[in-house]
């Protein structure tokens, strides 16, 4: 389910108010970013408990804040906050409790002002690249471009439009 959920085409946010724990952290860490609430806590519980990760905790975690800080959330089980979690990268933005929403808001409208064809090959692009060498994720990318939106030359009219 959090494979799928990863490969939707359109981008994924967590949004992290509170306690983020365990199964909670794998299912946040299935999608494109994560907000965190400045209540926010991130913590990898499986050795509390003799669990070990079952829904991709083990290849998600060490992609996104590196294998040693991955080592040290999961063989510690410690909480980390959410400002602690945006330093690291687990979280892509710390934001105060009361913001929350219209920080989360705003970057909606953003992602949703940008081309849907353009979101979805990007992050498909990255995915199926991740862990590839440099060369063949280029020659990837070059051969498997899913090519110009139908609306481009609609949004570069306007850009030019507005610019002129």
């Amino acid at each position: 389910m959090l494979e799928r959920l990863t490969r939707l085409r359109q981008p994924v946010i967590a949004v992290v108010q509170g306690t983020c724990f365990t199964g909670g952290l794998e299912m946040a860490l299935a999608a494109d970013m994560i907000i965190a609430a400045e209540s926010a806590r991130f913590a990898d519980t499986h050795g509390k408990w003799g669990l070990v990760p079952g829904w991709g905790m083990s290849q998600r975690l060490p992609r996104r804040i590196g294998q040693a800080k991955a080592l040290e959330m999961m063989l510690t089980c410690q909480p980390y906050t959410g400002a602690q979690a945006a330093s690291m990268g687990l979280a892509n933005a710390c934001v105060s409790d009361d913001g929350l929403d219209d920080h989360v808001a705003m970057l909606c409208a953003t992602i949703l002002g940008n081309s849907w064809h353009s979101n979805g090959a990007n992050k498909r692009l990255v995915y199926d690249t991740d862990g590839l060498p440099l060369a063949q994720g280029l020659t990837h990318e070059l051969m498997r471009n899913e090519g110009f939106a139908a609306d481009m030359k609609d949004r570069a009219g306007k850009f030019a439009r507005e610019r002129g």
